[in-house]
């Protein structure tokens, strides 16, 4: 009878062991598990942004563009930075897809809900995606705001930013030539998504 009490006991000690042993491992474990990472105050659902790439190996290229929409208006704050285009002007515009594939052909044209002419943003007729030049430093860093009630981030679709993509072309906009500006080549896309949000579409 005290062989089986013993044996009992020594059976009981060893599960309390294991579960103690489990646990404790258990929060050393979590204890390891990296931080949340806070997501800035300028993100929210009414934040859109799209991280601009070149379309084009050889080029370097970087930037974001965020939407943010506010009270009525949506401000876009642009960056780029683009280092063989230093103490240069280039032209940016929203295109009309989500899709930056084939050198950022597959973007389609501007951004065009209304059907206007293109020009100069602000001035007589002009593209909802006519958003112009932009002037780089002699480093190749270019910085930009606009705020507009033309954009909304979700919503109406003829305001609607979202699944549009931001092109950096390679020239200058002369806000005459159709439907175009005679804007060059397109050296960057970025495609305009929910804050959030992962970026799957193609590249190249």
């Amino acid at each position: 009878m005290k062989k089986k009490l013993i044996s009992f006991s020594l059976m009981l000690g060893l599960v309390s062991f294991t579960m103690v042993s489990c646990n404790n491992a258990q929060n050393a474990e979590s204890n390891n598990l990296p931080e949340p990472v806070e997501q800035p105050e300028s993100v929210n659902e009414n934040t859109a942004m799209a991280n601009i790439m070149a379309t084009k190996p050889e080029v370097l290229l970087s930037g974001t563009a965020v939407f943010t929409q506010g009270e009525g208006k949506t401000k876009l704050t642009l960056s780029l930075n683009v280092p063989s285009k230093a103490g240069q002007t280039v032209a940016v515009h929203i295109h009309e897809h989500a899709d930056c594939g084939n050198m950022g052909d597959h973007a389609g044209g501007h951004w065009n809900p209304t059907g206007a002419n293109h020009g100069k943003w602000g001035e007589g007729s002009f593209h909802s995606g006519d958003i112009g030049n932009i002037q780089f430093d002699a480093e190749g860093n270019a910085s930009f705001e606009l705020e507009s009630d033309l954009w909304s981030v979700g919503g109406d679709e003829k305001t609607d930013v979202l699944n549009k993509t931001i092109i950096v072309h390679d020239g200058v906009d002369d806000y005459t030539t159709q439907p175009t500006g005679n804007s060059g080549g397109r050296i960057g896309c970025g495609v305009i998504l929910k804050s959030g949000t992962t970026d799957l579409a193609k590249k190249y």
